[in-house]
């Protein structure tokens, strides 16, 4: 229990750096603008989550929610079709890859939501 404890709390900890609306139960919403290579393409991806003081309920990318994530420090960790991404909380970035036939990398913005 100690170490899920502690994820959880690290997780929530996360969230309450995006704002205060974080502060109690919520929906954060944010818009990550992303840069994929080696196409060069920008894509504006949409991440919202939903959480309360002990947990994140669940997550949506781009209107679709992953079967499943897992908390990492600073943030969380799922996969989209082929894309794993991983999301900092904290510093508000995004990283992906496709398997290693494509990367991302961006930053993300909280948005009225």
């Amino acid at each position: 229990m100690g170490r899920l404890t502690h994820i959880v709390g690290f997780a929530a900890l996360s969230l309450a750096a995006i704002g205060p609306a974080a502060a109690a139960p919520s929906k954060v919403v944010l818009s990550c603008a992303v840069a994929y290579l080696p196409q060069r393409s920008t894509w504006v991806r949409e991440v919202r989550i939903d959480w309360d003081k002990k947990a994140i309920r669940s997550l949506h990318i781009d209107g679709l929610q992953p079967h499943g994530f897992s908390l990492i420090p600073q943030g969380v960790m799922t996969a989209v079709d082929n894309e794993r991404i991983q999301i900092d909380l904290v510093t508000r970035q995004w990283q992906s890859d496709f398997r290693g036939h494509a990367t991302g990398q961006g930053r993300c913005e909280t948005v009225p939501g």
